[in-house]
């Protein structure tokens, strides 16, 4: 359905809860308004992730362009793989002018192929001055500029049933510990701790990524997600060890393993906050709330609450967050106008639009946060933008795609096999790290 990566904020503590959207719909092609006309009948098409709500919150940031500059506006939805889509058009001769990129890794290929336009001197004077320097950091390939990052998203964060939890007669954890300890108390009282989603493999590389950062520490996170580190290190072996002890119990799955296997993000979602509840818990981002929200009408603070997700062996809590950066094809047949298009959207002015509509967070510091609708989402955009240059972006997400960001292949199926017989971790980080090495050799 839609697939949001990850930021890590370390040693930012205080989480709130951005109100996600990722309810199902779509929009057309969006016909120019007023505005001055200075880009009338151009077209730019752009590409992107989002489905349903985010991508309906996108269009309405695409008409207000529209309006401003006479431009019309096309969405096209590339589901996960967002690299071979893309890399598929622009082999057709049907590149779309502006790409919307949820992974670092995919950036950097993109650049290295020689696919991406540098961004413009206005839209690299607004970041310079606008944004953290991490955000540039992260949108630039050997120094230059190529990405501006447009969208963040928390996911940190442990999705509840406060009925359950109460029924249970257990508070929300602050340990990984306490947090297994917890689910069996909610199992032993009538529903499953859990709602994995095993069958969209991103999910589960965000379980590996909290639990690594908090237990191994940002150090030799860091060094991991660079491929510094091998995957056969004693502290990966841990981690999934540590996350062995949720999969392997089928106490604490909603209908086990293979169940799981069978669950993709909304309906882990659905397990916990639709009509018929299977478990307490599920863990993923903030856009759960969506979910919870827009599809069965949870209210978001009272009969759908959060916590942070917990701190594992002592370390620090992991604070994790994802972006989505805007880049500009060079075979885009409208590639001047997209460039347009993300000049505009580096401006506080179109952050705000779908910061109004819910579900968003931007990193822009020039947005005022009474744009954001409520004091929930306000609080995490302070907490994003407070953190300043300690954002730091999950490993799949820097990775190689073919390792870190394709179904069916890499992190994502290694990780699915170790849910299905999380047995072997010793043999997991070794597949892991053979399927690495080739990645980043590649």
């Amino acid at each position: 359905m839609m697939r949001r990566r990850t930021t890590l904020l370390t040693g930012c503590t205080a989480l709130a809860l951005a109100l996600g959207a990722t309810a199902c719909g779509g929009g057309g092609p969006v016909t120019a308004g007023g505005g001055d006309k200075a880009l009338s009948g151009k077209t730019v098409t752009v590409a992107g992730v989002w489905s349903g709500s985010e991508q309906k919150n996108f269009q309405k940031v695409l008409d207000a362009f529209s309006e401003k500059t006479g431009a019309k506006t096309q969405f096209v939805s590339t589901g996960d793989n967002v690299s071979t889509v893309v890399g598929s058009k622009i082999e057709g001769g049907n590149a779309p002018d502006v790409v919307m990129v949820p992974q670092v890794g995919v950036l950097q290929q993109f650049a290295k192929k020689g696919w991406l336009k540098p961004l413009s001197a206005t839209a690299q004077q607004t970041i310079g001055a606008d944004y953290a320097p991490v955000w540039k950091t992260y949108g630039s390939v050997d120094g230059t500029l190529y990405g501006l990052y447009f969208k963040a998203a928390h996911k940190s964060t442990v999705w509840y049933s406060p009925d359950a939890l109460a029924q249970a007669g257990v508070k929300p954890p602050t340990t990984y510990d306490e947090m297994l300890k917890a689910g069996r108390t909610v199992s032993d009282s009538g529903r499953a701790a859990f709602a994995v989603a095993g069958q969209d493999g991103w999910t589960l590389t965000d379980w590996f990524e909290n639990i690594y950062l908090s237990q191994a520490g940002p150090e030799k996170y860091d060094a991991l997600a660079a491929h510094k580190l091998k995957w056969t290190d004693a502290s990966v072996v841990k981690a999934l060890q540590t996350l062995g002890k949720l999969f392997k119990d089928k106490q604490l799955i909603a209908g086990g393993q293979k169940e799981a296997l069978n669950t993709d993000f909304p309906g882990s979602v659905e397990k916990v906050f639709g009509p018929k509840p299977q478990a307490g818990m599920v863990y993923e981002g903030d856009f759960v709330a969506g979910v919870a929200h827009d599809q069965f009408g949870r209210n978001i603070g009272t009969d759908a609450n959060f916590f942070p997700f917990p701190a594992v062996d002592g370390g620090k809590a992991p604070v994790v967050s994802g972006g989505d950066a805007a880049v500009v094809l060079k075979d885009g047949k409208n590639a001047d106008a997209g460039m347009k298009l993300l000049e505009y959207l580096a401006t506080p002015e179109a952050a705000a639009v779908w910061a109004k509509a819910g579900g968003f967070l931007s990193p822009n510091k020039k947005l005022d946060f009474a744009q954001y609708g409520d004091d929930v989402t306000r609080a995490t955009a302070k907490s994003l933008i407070t953190a300043g240059d300690s954002v730091r972006f999950d490993m799949s997400d820097q990775a190689p795609a073919s390792f870190g960001g394709t179904k069916g292949v890499g992190e994502w199926k290694l990780l699915q096999d170790f849910l299905r017989d999380p047995s072997d971790p010793q043999g997991t980080a070794a597949k892991l790290e053979a399927a690495a090495a080739k990645a980043y050799q590649g």
